[in-house]
């Protein structure tokens, strides 16, 4: 007397063709990301349709903090100035966008104190932003 296996077979290969149709593959940490030091966990989670608008807020050669709205830095004379010059610019951006799809990036460089980099987050509160997302750019990285 020997055991049939073709029905456990026939079983085995169904259930293994609906778990690939009914379950959703979920793409998680697919894409390379520089953390900062000390971090043990970061992501992305896109949104479809939004454009990205991000704030830089680096040193420059002379080791003064610099702010920049996408590619066009900002000139003031003060912080307090600076970060209304960067809410401004962040409304002209997003005045556009739906409020769901108004996410602004922050972009920190790791050299800046956030005694000064508090003003960008500032700006981003005081703009039509619905979101924010932060960065970390590494030592010596490209600017």
């Amino acid at each position: 007397m020997s055991l049939n296996l073709t029905p456990v077979i026939d079983i085995v290969f169904q259930l293994i063709i609906f778990f690939a149709v009914t379950c959703q593959f979920i793409e998680a940490e697919n894409f390379p990301v520089l953390v900062p030091d000390n971090c043990n966990f970061a992501s992305v989670i896109d949104q479809p349709g939004s454009q990205i608008i991000t704030v830089t807020v680096l040193k420059d050669d002379s080791g003064k903090s610099v702010f920049a709205v996408g590619s066009e830095k900002i000139a003031a004379s003060s912080y307090e100035q600076t970060a209304d010059e960067i809410a401004l610019m962040l409304n002209a951006q997003l005045k556009d966008l739906p409020a769901p799809k108004r996410v602004v990036t922050l972009r920190i460089d790791k050299d800046v104190p956030f005694a000064e980099a508090q003003y960008a987050l500032a700006a981003v509160a005081k703009s039509t932003a619905t979101d924010i997302r932060l960065s970390v750019m590494r030592q010596g990285e490209q600017r």
